[in-house]
């Protein structure tokens, strides 16, 4: 009843959870030099702006095989040799990348195996996670902290990685990343437990993904954390928004930064004014309300107006660390790298979708806050049900299980 929230700090006193924290940062900042670093070595051999942008985008594209796919190695095998093996090839392949003059097909090739081998890592980083923290407090803190992380360090590439390519060499950039990766791989090795493996490797391929669509609460979470397809269209069509609000060029960084950065402060007041039982029955309100702020659109707002829009957007979109933490709770231990596989790659492929159905919508329409505005109703009809929906189904949970925060996954095994 009283109990106190435990504070952010509280999760890096645990030497695992510092290692996977701070590994999985620096990999990210070493990413963002990454794709910049290869956009302008790119642009810079062909003078092409298609092949600087396949380059760019081949560093997204291939996780969609990855997540759904490789993601349940991290049910098959060892959690943490699986990460310290990836990590350790993701160092290899960025150190051959950094080779001056490298044949632009070696480059393209080298870029898809990058992706391809962080997906089931992430699915092992995700999985011991849940490991480590049992108590749902603790998890979803640790959450938080992450999406804080991972989302400033994106931020700092967004702004600050060009610079810094610019600064060092496309191949210094590379470098940097590659003792990124090999720096995750030894904090990993040495800190993380050896734990025993998950799953079994006579389990069904895909058996997490039948498992996730097969269960009633996990569809629906997926459906309000899958609207982001629609939240990200003003990030796809950043430049033609700030045009239209009569900003300058400099002014569609500011327009790319705005929702991140919402998402950072939004999740830091959650974190820290929201206790972690009352998180759950709030996913469906802040997954409404962050796609109905772009209906506000439709009033044409002016530069500063917009990124206050899109601020908030980003702010109350941080239900997604939430969404993820009750999806790990329910999902059992033995299934969840596959599981989270799914629900990753559902969230890149709506994103993906997401752009490119905006880009349409806004070349046919001729306006791109109409576009936004759009998107935003769109996805108010579909997240009002949808939450409706989730409502019940917590109501239920909570009657069953009074005392649990969040469902779980022993319970589920039960259920099912």
């Amino acid at each position: 009843m009283g109990r106190t929230a435990p504070k952010m700090s509280a999760v890096l006193a645990d030497r695992e959870f510092r290692a996977l924290w701070f590994a999985e940062a620096v990999s990210v900042g070493g990413d963002q030099l990454t794709r910049v670093a290869l956009a302008i070595l790119v642009y810079q051999r062909t003078g092409s702006a298609f092949y600087a942008a396949s380059i760019y985008a081949l560093t997204f594209l291939p996780a969609l095989a990855g997540g759904l796919g490789l993601s349940q190695l991290a049910d098959r095998y060892r959690r943490r040799t699986l990460m310290v093996v990836c990590s350790a090839i993701q160092a290899v392949v960025v150190g051959v990348m950094a080779i001056p003059h490298m044949p632009l097909w070696v480059l393209f090739v080298l870029v898809i195996i990058i992706p391809m081998v962080q997906s089931p890592a992430m699915a092992a980083q995700n999985a011991t996670t849940r490991e480590v923290f049992t108590d749902d407090d603790l998890y979803l803190r640790s959450q938080d902290l992450r999406g804080i992380t991972t989302n400033t360090m994106m931020l700092l590439g967004l702004g600050g990685g060009g610079l810094l390519v610019g600064a060092i060499g496309t191949s210094w950039a590379l470098i940097i990343d590659a003792i990124t990766f090999a720096l995750a791989a030894a904090l990993i090795q040495y800190s993380v437990r050896n734990r025993p493996t998950a799953g079994s490797k006579e389990d069904a391929w895909f058996a997490g993904a039948k498992w996730v669509f097969g269960d009633r609460r996990l569809r629906v979470l997926l459906t309000l954390s899958w609207l982001v397809g629609l939240a990200v269209i003003p990030e796809g069509l950043a430049a033609p928004l700030a045009k239209e609000a009569g900003a300058p060029e400099q002014a569609v960084g500011w327009l790319l930064a705005a929702d991140p950065l919402g998402f950072i402060v939004g999740t830091f007041l959650i974190s820290h004014f929201i206790p972690a039982k009352h998180r759950p029955k709030l996913i469906g309100v802040l997954a409404t309300a962050s796609v109905g702020v772009l209906v506000l659109f439709f009033l044409k707002p002016g530069l500063v107006w917009a990124l206050i829009l899109l601020a908030l957007a980003g702010a109350v979109g941080a239900y997604q660390i939430t969404v993820m933490g009750v999806f790990n709770s329910i999902v059992p231990n033995e299934i969840r790298g596959g599981a989270f596989g799914t629900a990753r790659t559902g969230l890149r492929v709506s994103q993906g979708l997401g752009m490119a159905a905006g880009g349409a919508v806004a070349e046919l329409t001729g306006s791109t806050m109409n576009t936004i505005a759009m998107a935003g109703l769109l996805g108010v009809l579909i997240a009002v049900p949808a939450t409706i929906t989730w409502s019940r189904i917590h109501d239920q949970d909570e009657t069953k299980s009074p005392t649990a925060v969040t469902p779980s996954a022993a319970d589920h095994q039960d259920a099912a």
